[in-house]
């Protein structure tokens, strides 16, 4: 008689749990949130201190209906979902719609492991109210905030658009990213690189100082009368510097470390990590009907790893690598301010399982994240690289050039995890073999390379390289990374294009109409002060009304003033209506920006903007107009269905 029912989030974390607790439990999924505030209302009484109305959501009742069927008979009822602020929050709501009266209790692992699971069971706690507290802090504060502005976006830009707290600062830090990109104004400069030779061995020396001050070198003209005046020099090796270098391994994974690398590395965005990482966790079928989960909780930002995984790692070091590959103490990492302590950081939950070993039973994309993280871990638990790192003097009359090199003489960690082909400047060290010389020796100059090069301006943000500026900006939690991006593609707020985020029209228009009326609610100094202050809520050290109060003040005035002061945007163009020959204006929609008559609603005439561009196939004559599916955006002929041409970039663009 299974007399215990077991309540977690999702069908696969309840299929492998259920295999590791055996015949007394019943495990169910609740398949995610099933309370929430309401959709079509504010929900929250401000008056009354900022008290939240919850309501089912929509679709849910069936499976609260059947939760409270499947718990008739059960003694015992355990909420196992994820150790973290909306796991809390799923099993707290659960509980307080269906089972006031029976024992209700939370269990926790950050891991599903038949070790992990076992231990949490038999050490189940209660609700952790701070926990609760600091999640209903958050969505309130999310609702004011998404409830109240996206109404002033309606009456400024276009119905169904919508605002939220954290997003709309990520959305403000890619679009002056654009901005710099736009204004950056490109300089010249040259360099000058002497190709010389000792013996059979060439190597490459860079001009650095002109009489003691550094080489800049503006135009071609100034490069070519340098290059005459130092090809008739002599060059003297004037000082060798040899010293040691030590290149340590990285922590292992926390959430944001591991949606960079998983950029960098395997070219895959926040949200394919996190869903294939969720799959890692929840548990594989890893042969026999036999579900394992292979790593642990991956949203986390604590790099706390257990001292028995430190212990299993550190056997598996001197097993298949040696003692020299082995730290005589265990490598500890720095933990940030406010991380979660209890949870561990991402890691393999049975160093046996290896990536090879496995690779049968995973997919190709779960394989290669597996492996990213198998890697990192191990890596972390190892002893740093070493260099030798050669740097060269060369004067030449009252030049001096500098070569340097780099020689790899132990490779430590990277015998794991090769951290040496993302660094460029090591890259190019390391192919610059300098051969071994002596101080006042004389070079043989083989030829001298000017070459000319032109500043850069900064990159569009990446999904790693946006993931670690919100995370170093404070803005954000493990949680959110991956759906702040998401959110702001869906609202065609920001584009990708090649892995590189970049504004829509829109997107500036919404960025700019909120820092302008809401500086504050749109700083990020101010946004990550406010996500301190959630954690402290959880830590147990601030009270939750006053955080809500002390933002609730300050965001009304700007409201009130935002409310009588936007006035409706009219984008007149030159067109006339065909209909009835009133101007036609840009509006905005779901689908982008379209003309439509300036008498509306008398007129309801309306049609595509088209690009410019003309279709390319042949004798068809029309032009390509921007449009969008459940896949996002493309282009398609504004002769469709007669002609189907699409194209998922404009036929002069070039992706970058």
């Amino acid at each position: 008689m299974k007399d215990k029912l077991v309540i977690v989030e999702s069908p696969t974390k309840a299929k492998t749990i259920g295999k590791i607790l055996g015949e007394d439990f019943s495990v169910v999924s609740s398949m995610g949130h099933l309370i929430d505030l309401p959709k079509k209302k504010l929900g929250v009484d401000i008056e009354k201190d900022f008290t939240p109305e919850y309501v089912t959501i929509a679709g849910r009742q069936k499976i609260l209906d059947a939760l409270k069927k499947e718990s008739k008979g059960k003694k015992t009822i355990f909420v196992a979902t994820d150790p973290d602020r909306e796991g809390e929050a799923i099993g707290w709501h659960i509980k307080n719609r269906l089972f006031k009266n029976k024992k209700f209790l939370r269990v926790i692992f950050h891991e599903i492991t038949p070790a992990a699971v076992s231990e949490a069971f038999k050490n189940p706690r209660d609700f952790d109210q701070n926990m609760i507290e600091a999640q209903a802090s958050r969505r309130i504060l999310d609702r004011i905030v998404g409830y109240f502005l996206s109404p002033l976006l309606w009456k400024k830009i276009a119905r169904g658009l919508s605002a939220g707290r954290v997003q709309s600062v990520a959305l403000r830090l890619i679009a002056e990213r654009e901005r710099q990109i736009n204004n950056f104004i490109s300089q010249e400069y040259w360099e000058i690189h002497a190709e010389l030779g000792k013996a059979t061995s060439t190597f490459s020396a860079k001009l650095e100082k002109i009489e003691d001050k550094k080489a800049e070198i503006k135009n071609k003209e100034e490069a070519d009368r340098l290059v005459e005046d130092i090809k008739n020099k002599q060059f003297a090796v004037s000082e060798i510097k040899k010293t040691e270098k030590k290149r340590y391994p990285s922590a292992p994974f926390i959430t944001s470390t591991l949606q960079q690398e998983s950029f960098n590395k395997l070219r895959f965005n926040a949200t394919k990590t996190m869903i294939i990482a969720q799959q890692l966790y929840e548990g594989i079928d890893i042969g026999q009907d036999n579900p394992a989960g292979l790593i642990t909780y991956m949203r986390t930002d604590s790099t706390r790893v257990a001292p028995e995984a430190i212990k299993e790692v550190r056997g598996h070091i001197d097993k298949n690598f040696g003692k020299k590959y082995l730290p005589q103490t265990p490598n500890v990492y720095k933990v940030k301010k406010l991380a979660q302590e209890a949870h561990e950081a991402i890691r393999p939950t049975l160093i046996s399982r290896s990536p090879e070993n496995l690779k049968e039973f995973l997919s190709r994309d779960q394989y290669k994240l597996y492996e990213l993280i198998y890697n990192r871990f191990v890596a972390s638990q190892m002893t740093p690289a070493e260099y030798l790192v050669t740097s060269v003097d060369i004067n030449a009359a009252r030049y001096l050039f500098v070569a340097s090199g780099s020689e790899l003489i132990f490779d430590g960690f990277m015998a794991v995890y090769n951290k040496n082909n993302d660094d460029e400047e090591n890259t190019k060290e390391k192919k610059n073999v300098i051969p071994p010389l002596e101080k006042g020796e004389i070079l043989a100059l083989i030829q001298l390379i000017p070459s000319q090069h032109f500043t850069k301006p900064p990159p569009r943000f990446s999904d790693g390289s946006l993931v670690k500026a919100l995370e170093e900006d404070g803005i954000g939690r493990p949680s959110t990374y991956a759906p702040i991006i998401q959110t702001l593609i869906l609202r065609d707020y920001i584009r990708r294009l090649k892995g590189y985020f970049y504004p829509t029209e829109l997107g500036i228009k919404v960025c700019d109409l909120l820092v302008e009326y809401f500086p504050k609610i749109m700083d990020v100094n101010f946004t990550a002060l406010m996500e301190e202050e959630l954690d402290e809520v959880e830590e147990g050290r601030l009270n939750r009304l006053k955080v809500l109060q002390d933002f609730y003040a300050p965001f009304k005035t700007s409201l009130d003033f935002a409310q009588t002061h936007i006035k409706k945007e009219v984008i007149k163009t030159s067109e006339v209506c065909d209909k009835c020959g009133k101007p036609m204006i840009i509006k905005w929609g779901r689908k982008g920006k379209f003309l439509s008559c300036s008498d509306y609603p008398k007129c309801k005439n309306s049609k595509s903007i088209t690009s410019g561009v003309k279709c390319p196939e042949p004798a068809c004559g029309g032009e390509l107009i921007e449009r969008r599916s459940r896949r996002g955006f493309f282009y398609g002929c504004s002769n469709y269905p007669k002609c189907k041409f699409t194209s998922r970039t404009l036929p002069q663009e070039k992706e970058g």
